[in-house]
């Protein structure tokens, strides 16, 4: 009896012992699992932290990390396709016309390649110097990127920021060279003959004349680019001030005069009553009579020989004459310093219009016809701003209305402060 008691003890113990090096062993497994996976943990920490670092310490250009190829710097050369320039690097011609099949027009159109154009080519920092990336800067802040690796064509943004400016000069020469005695872009210069060219006569400014800006300029890597954004300005022409202050109304904004009025001058919707549209503006139509696709930078409308054509704004006549090998009868008629038009193919003009006329909108200048080369009596109207075609369906042609009552009093209270910003401006004299 007493040997089964001391059996039995001992089994005890011994089952005791064995729970007491399990529960040691357990705890020495994951207290070792805590320690690998703490320092796993602290290690990939880590590796993420000097990867973080390295992404923050790399410099990028088109999207790249530039510092780690030889970046070659060039322009494109006059008449140089894109074919060429990448030739001219050593691509073959199947890589090269496997490359430029890849680039969707979306992107970038290859056969848009213009003289003068920045690019650069970024090859292996190593004795091979393998050509990786072509990069074409299509304008100040877009790019393509085409991968020499893979074919893949890319476009990338350059980040841009919008900087608030303020200038003010007297005319000595010309409003341009005022612009550039201001150490400001001369391209102003043309926005503001956009803003007052339906209320001052940008051809006829003098000596003397003042003008006063606050604006914005885009800028893209600290460079400035003309781009901008006129927020007030101020023109004073012999003895008449004039304002523009840009005023959001039905969604749209327009600038205003001090008194609320729109600066945006009226054209006719047509210059004739009657009409179809027999041909639209393009720059790839065939030309029925000579057989071949060129630009038709007008709009054709189909009418009887003998229909009345207007002038759709008032203007000067600045040309009248025959072309026997384009427009036949035409007249052409300047309605300020950034607006012209053409009535081409007329039959006759109206009784006594000389070069030279005053016309009014409205006016009767000459009635349709089909002189020239024409298939059948119509009006091709043409409309140039700054001297550039553009479309004639496009142009502004009704009167925008005045600042409403509702909008009175926020008009004025921004007015008054714009005002008093421009009148605080100093003008800079020409030396």
């Amino acid at each position: 009896m007493g040997r089964y008691r001391y059996r039995r003890s001992s089994d005890s113990n011994t089952k005791r012992r064995r729970i007491i090096r399990l529960s040691i062993f357990f705890v020495s497994v994951v207290g070792l699992l805590a320690i690998l996976f703490c320092s796993a943990h602290r290690n990939t920490t880590l590796e993420d932290a000097c990867s973080e670092a390295e992404k923050k310490d790399t410099i990028y250009k088109y999207g790249l990390p530039i510092e780690y190829f030889n970046v070659k710097h060039d322009t494109v050369a006059p008449h140089q396709t894109l074919a060429e320039l990448l030739m001219d690097y050593g691509l073959t011609a199947s890589k090269v016309y496997s490359l430029t099949s890849h680039c969707p027009d979306s992107i970038f159109d290859v056969r848009k390649v213009r003289a003068g154009r920045p690019c650069a080519l970024l090859t292996d920092k190593d004795s091979t110097e393998t050509p990786r990336y072509f990069i074409y800067e299509i304008n100040a802040k877009s790019y393509a990127v085409f991968n020499l690796v893979t074919d893949k064509v890319t476009r990338g943004e350059r980040p841009s920021e919008w900087r608030e400016l303020i200038c003010g000069g007297v005319v000595e020469s010309s409003l341009w060279n005022a612009m550039v005695a201001n150490e400001t872009s001369p391209q102003l210069a043309v926005s503001l003959s956009h803003i007052f060219g339906w209320t001052i006569d940008f051809f006829g400014i003098q000596k003397g004349d003042e003008f006063r800006l606050i604006y914005e300029q885009e800028y893209v890597e600290e460079n400035p680019i003309n781009s901008f954004r006129i927020r007030a300005a101020s023109f004073r022409a012999s003895d008449s001030l004039y304002y523009a202050i840009p005023f959001v109304q039905d969604d749209e904004e327009l600038y205003y005069s001090e008194k609320g009025n729109s600066l945006e001058g009226a054209f006719l919707k047509a210059p004739l009553d009657y009409y179809r549209i027999s041909s639209r503006f393009t720059n790839s139509r065939y030309h029925p009579v000579l057989k071949r696709y060129r630009a038709h930078h007008g709009v054709d409308y189909a009418a009887p020989t003998g229909t009345p054509v207007y002038a759709i704004g008032s203007g000067k006549v600045i040309a009248k004459g025959f072309q026997a090998n384009g427009g036949g009868n035409y007249v052409k008629i300047r309605h300020n310093s950034t607006y012209t038009t053409t009535y081409m193919h007329l039959s006759r003009f109206a009784k006594g219009l000389n070069v030279g006329d005053m016309v009014a909108q409205k006016e009767v200048i000459g009635y349709v016809g089909s002189t020239g080369i024409s298939t059948g009596p119509h009006l091709d109207f043409r409309v140039h701003e700054n001297g550039k075609p553009i479309n004639p369906l496009t142009i502004k042609s009704q009167p925008k209305k005045p600042i409403s009552e509702d909008n009175k009093v926020a008009f004025q209270i921004l007015c008054a402060s714009l005002i008093s910003r421009l009148s605080a401006i100093e003008v800079v004299h020409n030396p």
